[in-house]
């Protein structure tokens, strides 16, 4: 790809990295709210691409900082941008899109192509598997694994589960799901009819961004289980009711930026090329 003006505004250690392959591939790179030596918007509107984080926004409303001090409001980056130019960002929200295309802008969620989400699945169910091998007091091999929801993580986290020996169950809504689950060869259950069975595992980790372990399935659940959430928020896991049975569980989403940011931000950069090129064809 010819060079391009390309910047990228807040994100994690996957942006870090991501401005970094995007320098590396010969493009005129500008960073902000990344914890470097801040500097201004004033230039964004000579960008060919701008690049928010994933997800763009945090829980304070403004774009997704951790590096940085600097807080951002979306409405700041939109006031230096020009219509017709490119914005880019991860698990873009209806009001995030809504607000870009107000402002003329081409809005674009580089998240949502299957071939990010593939190849973020990969890091995401490898990270899974190291966390659940620090947070565990045994093995992975011989483990009694439940894996919840059979989609693109659920698939692989089942995969390297079973490779390093650990007895793996799907448990899915969708019965194609569990279908290829059984085409696998795993052990699977409907999502509806799990109960007691929760009980018969050592690990439980869910991939479902719906509260699947409320209340009454938590009761069912051994006190030494480790469950392990990777869906995104709100989490699959009744938090309070997990701390009240005094249950060992961690909600880990985003674990491609946590265990591999370079992988992760490769990915990224891969997607933001195939629709400058989509753009350009």
């Amino acid at each position: 790809m010819e060079e391009k003006n390309i910047w990228v505004v807040g994100g994690d250690r996957r942006q870090v990295y991501l401005a970094g392959l995007l320098r590396e591939d010969g493009h005129t790179l500008h960073t902000v709210g990344l914890g470097e030596k801040e500097r201004g918007l004033d230039d964004l509107a000579l960008a060919h691409c701008v690049i928010l984080p994933l997800p763009v926004l945090g829980k304070n409303g403004r774009i997704h900082t951790p590096l940085s001090q600097e807080k951002i409001d979306l409405s700041q980056v939109l006031d230096h941008m020009r219509p017709g130019q490119v914005l880019c960002g991860g698990m873009v929200s209806p009001e995030v899109r809504e607000a870009g295309e107000r402002a003329g802008l081409q809005v674009f969620d580089y998240y949502a192509r299957e071939e990010c989400m593939v190849a973020n699945a990969v890091p995401t169910a490898e990270g899974a598997v190291q966390v659940a091998m620090e947070q565990m007091p045994f093995t992975l091999h011989s483990a009694r694994v439940l894996v919840l929801g059979f989609g693109r993580v659920g698939k692989l986290t089942a995969h390297r589960m079973r490779a390093l020996g650990a007895r793996v169950t799907v448990a899915a809504a969708d019965y194609g799901d569990l279908a290829w689950a059984a085409a696998y060869n795993y052990e699977s259950i409907r999502l509806e009819e799990l109960a007691c069975e929760l009980g018969g595992f050592q690990l439980i980790v869910n991939t479902i961004p719906a509260q699947v372990l409320d209340a009454r399935r938590l009761a069912w659940v051994d006190p030494a289980v480790f469950i392990l959430d990777l869906a995104s928020a709100p989490g699959g896991v009744d938090l309070i009711r997990g701390e009240e049975l005094g249950l060992h569980i961690l909600q880990a989403p985003g674990l491609p930026g946590r265990t591999a940011p370079v992988t992760a931000a490769a990915a990224i950069r891969d997607s933001i090329y195939h629709i400058l090129w989509e753009l350009e064809e």
